[in-house]
C-alpha cells in the first residue's frame, strides 16, 4: 500500500471512529433520558392503588422503557465492537506507513 493511500486509509478510519464515538454518545444520553423517565414514572405511581389502572398503564409504559434501553444496549455494545475493529485497523495501518515512510527515506 502506498503512503497516499495509507493517509487516506487512516484518515477514512479516524472519521469512522469519531462517527462511532458519537453515536455511542448519543445512545449514552438516550439512555441517561430513559433512566430519568423511569424514575419519573415509579415516583408518580407511588401515591396510586396498587389496583389503579393507572399503576397498570405506568407499569406497562416502564416495561416498554426498558425493552428500548436493552436495545440501546445492544446497539451501543455493537458500536463498541466496530469501534475496537476500527482501533485495531488504524494501529496496524498507521504500522505500514511508519514502515513505508522508513522505507522510503531511508539514506
Amino acid at each position: 500500500m502506498g503512503m497516499a493511500t495509507s493517509q487516506l486509509r487512516l484518515m477514512y478510519l479516524n472519521a469512522y471512529r469519531l462517527d462511532l464515538e458519537y453515536k455511542i454518545q448519543l445512545i449514552t444520553e438516550a439512555k441517561m433520558n430513559l433512566s430519568k423517565t423511569c424514575t419519573d414514572l415509579l415516583n408518580v405511581g407511588t401515591d396510586l392503588d396498587s389496583d389503579d389502572p393507572m399503576v397498570k398503564k405506568l407499569e406497562a409504559r416502564k416495561e416498554r422503557l426498558n425493552q428500548m434501553e436493552k436495545k440501546l444496549d445492544m446497539q451501543m455494545q455493537q458500536y463498541q465492537n466496530k469501534l475496537k475493529m476500527i482501533d485495531t485497523e488504524y494501529q496496524s495501518c498507521d504500522q505500514m506507513l511508519q514502515k513505508n515512510i522508513e522505507r522510503s527515506f531511508k539514506y
